[in-house]
């Protein structure tokens, strides 16, 4: 079994500022990280490669110093890492970077087939959730995403059961194999890296591919040529000037500090109280 598992690095998003005159995020001295997304899938990837053997080949597209999320993730422990960097794919939107990941994969399945591809729900400097169901579009597999738990998988019978969420419950799906798979935030728990594992990544010779090497037919689809995506504004969220009130009550009972905050929240709002009555007859 082969499984291909997507990542990004990402500027840490807690310490991340938005220039007050430019408007554009300022990336200087922000620390580089995973996408936390991307651990879960990376993580449930390797739970199958624990029950049922074989390999994990982690992707990812980015400068040169992406090469650090790729190590940190075979210290997890992939088999193999396949960094996809040229100055064609600087500027790359959705669109272009589905593009170009699907090329690398086509071009991995020529080592190895490729039985699932991972990749994160969504990554926390962009938010779209659109790279994951592109690149399944693009390899035509079977897409499964928002997965919270992998039920059963069936390597002669190419068949893999999985739990979705979805709006008012789950989902049980089966589908066939290859398939794409986004797993759901806070379904399992990274593990530790092993000291081995630590020092194998550390002289681990990292595959770099330009956009030959990654199989790129055409350049028009990848970079700011092939990204269609316009952002008019990146601005950061206005702080409140109004500070939180302290309400003191009488006790800590339930009822008192409900009847405290009804009683204030109607004298600051006097139709409010009318407005409940009425709906309530």
């Amino acid at each position: 079994m082969h499984i291909v598992v997507c990542i990004k690095q990402v500027p840490d998003s807690a310490q991340i500022r938005v220039h007050p005159v430019t408007n554009t995020i300022m990336r200087q001295g922000v620390p580089a990280i995973v996408n936390p997304y991307d651990l879960f899938s990376l993580e449930e990837a390797l739970r199958l490669k624990d029950r049922f053997g074989g390999r994990v080949t982690v992707l990812c597209m980015g400068p040169p110093m992406a090469e650090a999320a790729l190590r940190k993730c075979l210290a997890y422990g992939a088999d193999e890492a396949v960094l996809v960097t040229d100055r064609a794919f600087a500027g790359s939107d959705t669109l272009a970077t589905s593009y170009a990941l699907a090329s690398a994969i086509r071009q991995i399945q020529k080592d190895m087939a490729v039985d699932l591809v991972f990749a994160g729900k969504q990554t926390i400097d962009g938010d779209t959730a659109q790279v994951g169901p592109g690149i399944a579009k693009r390899l035509d597999m079977g897409l499964l995403t928002y997965v919270s738990k992998i039920e059963a998988l069936d390597l002669e019978a190419r068949e893999i059961t999985v739990h979705r969420r979805a709006e008012g419950g789950v989902q049980v799906l089966k589908t066939k194999t290859p398939c794409l798979i986004t797993m759901l935030e806070g379904v399992n728990e990274m593990r530790f890296a092993t000291m081995p594992n630590m020092f194998r990544a550390a002289r681990y010779p990292l595959k770099q591919w330009d956009k030959d090497a990654a199989g790129i037919e055409d350049v028009a689809k990848i970079g700011l040529k092939g990204s269609p995506t316009i952002v008019s504004k990146v601005f950061a969220p206005q702080p409140k000037a109004k500070r939180a009130d302290m309400i003191e009550t009488e006790s800590g009972e339930p009822r008192d500090i409900a009847i405290t905050l009804l009683t204030k929240l109607f004298t600051q709002h006097p139709k409010l109280e009318k407005e409940i009555d009425k709906q309530a007859a």
